[in-house]
C-alpha cells in the first residue's frame, strides 16, 4: 500500500501523541502519587488511557482509510481524533492537577471533557462511514 505524504504526517503525529502519552503516564505514575487525591489520580489515569487508545486509533484509522478516503476525509478523521485527545484527555489532565499547581479555578475544564468524548465518537463513526462507503 502506498501512503501519501500527508497521511504519513497524520500517522507520525499519532505516534508522537503516543510517545507523549507514555511520558505523561510516567509523570503521573511516579510524580503524582501521594501529591493528588486518589480520585484525581484515577481521573489522570483515565485521561492517559483514552490518550493512548485514541492515539493508536488515529494512526490505525488513517493507515487503513488511506486506500479508501479522500484527502479531505483523512484530514477530518485526523482532526476529530486530535481535537478529541486535546479536549478529553487534556481537560482531565488539567482537572486532576489543578489543586497541585495552585489553580483550582481550572476545575471548570471538567465541563470540556464531554466535548472531547463526542469528538472521539465522531472520529470512530466517520471512520466507519468512510470504510463502508468504499465499494469493494
Amino acid at each position: 500500500m502506498i501512503i501519501d505524504r500527508q497521511s504519513k504526517r497524520y500517522i507520525a503525529t499519532g505516534f508522537g501523541l503516543l510517545a507523549l502519552a507514555v511520558t505523561i503516564g510516567a509523570f503521573g505514575a511516579h510524580g503524582l502519587k501521594g501529591k493528588i487525591t486518589d480520585h484525581y489520580l484515577t481521573v489522570f489515569e483515565t485521561a492517559n488511557r483514552y490518550h493512548f487508545i485514541h492515539g493508536i486509533g488515529m494512526a490505525l484509522s488513517i493507515y487503513i482509510l488511506n486506500q479508501y478516503a479522500t484527502p479531505k476525509d483523512l484530514r477530518r478523521v485526523f482532526l476529530l481524533f486530535f481535537a478529541g485527545i486535546i479536549l478529553f484527555s487534556g481537560s482531565l489532565y488539567i482537572l486532576s492537577i489543578a489543586d497541585l499547581i495552585g489553580q483550582p479555578g481550572l476545575k471548570f475544564m471538567g465541563a470540556i471533557t464531554p466535548i472531547g468524548g463526542l469528538l472521539f465518537i465522531a472520529a470512530w463513526l466517520y471512520s466507519a462511514a468512510i470504510f463502508l462507503r468504499e465499494k469493494g
